[in-house]
């Protein structure tokens, strides 16, 4: 590997022959078949960070300085700003603006080795991960420390038949299909000759009014309105119909209701249809059923409840009823105070109630993992538990609107939206992306004009047209 330190191999042949590590385990100076070893000549101790989100990132960060050897391992080579995901989707913004490099990130780090790979078990009895690589199945992995930061999926309670039919939003891989997916839809009404079937085809819904839902509804609203408005000659995008569908009774539900009613109230003027109370019996090709009636779309979007990692299910730990690894004040798994498992993966009580699954969680949760594991190495007493500080939460409805709660403070409207741009822009994790990012936002708003609008097969080659299947458009005169 090109970042590894110069001073000793980081992956070495075959051999059987062992030493014990400052753990106490014995380790191979070399490695055997189907395992990735390290070498221990410095006798450092390995620190393995399995996911590279919010909770690895910030482990890592914390060890920058610390006398160990840092593996961090993730399935997709970038740091992904999941808060902006919507904005991807929604044509806002380009994947490239919101993923960094993992690589890049840490590559002042010299005590870190970035392997790009899956995680499919873990062994504590003999302290190694398993992990997937492109050639290579079930690689040992091995360990002194092992933090897991592997995050959330989608949940479709217990309706795994949904995912078919209505993609979630947690990678840039389904942002860019969502994208696909509801550019798609305006160019196929175009291309419509039953004018009765383009209300099908521009019907937006999107399942679970959470931050996510709510972000994405108003800015598939803006985009039909503002964006698109002048860009049809057959169609009138303005015509398309957003429905927001949530079992519970108001929208943003972890806000106060003050603040609840005010983004319902902005979501209304925007044209959002918002049905709650109602559940989704239903989604197939022909759209969703909701509380008994079929509501016809082609583009059903899911942004109702996530599902954590089976990192409870490697550990054999005790969870909760999400699923979620239930850890110490530390973050450790009881039992073994070498294992942290933080972020989404994590379920930890403070105050009598469990921590939220938000960035700024995983954020202080990676952090302070690191830094426990930094003062063990160097023989320093343990910080006291973690407590986790709540700076609040936001979320934007459209343009120039966003709610915010922190503490006491509760406001909406043009200052919510220009305190949640300024603290979305200082998270980014490098300072390129947020000069980018600032002046993309910036064009937009003044211009309605957006960042990325293609639609791009990922699958292969564009298909040819060819004169034995020609366009079935007929031009009006």
């Amino acid at each position: 590997m090109n970042d590894r330190p110069e001073q000793s191999a980081e992956f070495i042949a075959e051999s059987p022959s062992v030493r014990p590590s400052r753990s106490g385990r014995n380790v191979s100076n070399k490695s055997c078949s189907g395992s990735l070893f390290i070498d221990v000549s410095e006798h450092l101790p390995i620190v393995v960070i399995v996911g590279g989100g919010f909770g690895g990132l910030a482990a890592a960060k914390a060890l920058k300085r610390t006398p160990a050897r840092i593996i961090l391992i993730d399935r997709t080579n970038h740091h992904l700003f999941q808060p902006l995901l919507y904005q991807v989707a929604t044509s806002v913004l380009t994947p490239g603006q919101i993923g960094s490099p993992i690589r890049g990130i840490l590559r002042g780090q010299k005590n870190t080795t970035v392997l790009l790979g899956e995680v499919t078990g873990v062994s504590q009895a003999d302290r190694f991960v398993l992990c997937n690589d492109a050639d290579r199945q079930n690689v040992r992995v091995h360990y002194d420390y092992l933090v897991l930061a592997t995050g959330a999926s989608h949940s479709y309670f217990g309706h795994d038949e949904f995912r078919k039919y209505a993609p979630g939003l947690k990678s840039l891989a389904d942002a860019v299909a969502i994208r696909n997916k509801i550019l798609s839809a305006f160019e196929q009404a175009e291309a419509e000759e039953d004018p009765s079937r383009h209300r099908d085809l521009l019907t937006f819904v999107l399942v679970g009014a959470g931050p996510t839902g709510v972000e994405m509804a108003s800015a598939i609203a803006i985009l039909v309105r503002n964006t698109l408005q002048s860009e049809f000659r057959r169609i009138d995008p303005a015509s398309a119909r957003v429905v927001l569908v949530d079992q519970a009774p108001r929208v943003l539900g972890s806000f106060s209701e003050k603040l609840s009613s005010a983004a319902k109230d902005r979501l209304e003027e925007l044209g959002v249809e918002i049905l709650l109370g109602r559940g989704v019996e239903q989604v197939d090709d022909a759209g969703a059923i909701v509380a008994g009636e079929r509501i016809v779309s082609k583009t059903v979007i899911w942004a109702a409840g996530v599902s954590p990692s089976p990192a409870a299910r490697w550990l054999k730990a005790e969870s909760d009823r999400a699923g979620r690894v239930r850890v110490q004040k530390d973050l450790t798994v009881p039992g073994h105070p070498e294992i942290f498992v933080v972020g989404d993966t994590a379920s930890l009580d403070q105050d009598g109630r469990p921590l939220p699954g938000v960035a700024q969680v995983a954020m202080q949760q990676g952090r302070y993992a690191g830094r426990l594991i930094d003062r063990r190495v160097a023989g320093k007493p343990a910080p006291r538990p973690f407590r986790y500080f709540d700076k609040g939460n936001m979320a934007i409805v459209g343009k120039g609107f966003a709610v915010l709660q922190s503490g006491r403070v509760h406001i909406s409207g043009f200052l919510a939206w220009l305190a949640w741009a300024a603290v979305h822009l200082q998270f980014l994790a490098q300072s390129s992306l947020r000069v980018s990012v600032f002046m993309q936002w910036v064009w937009t708003y003044l211009t309605g004009q957006r960042g990325s609008r293609l639609i791009v097969n990922h699958s292969g080659s564009e298909p040819v047209r060819t004169a034995e299947a020609p366009a079935l458009v007929r031009m009006e005169k």
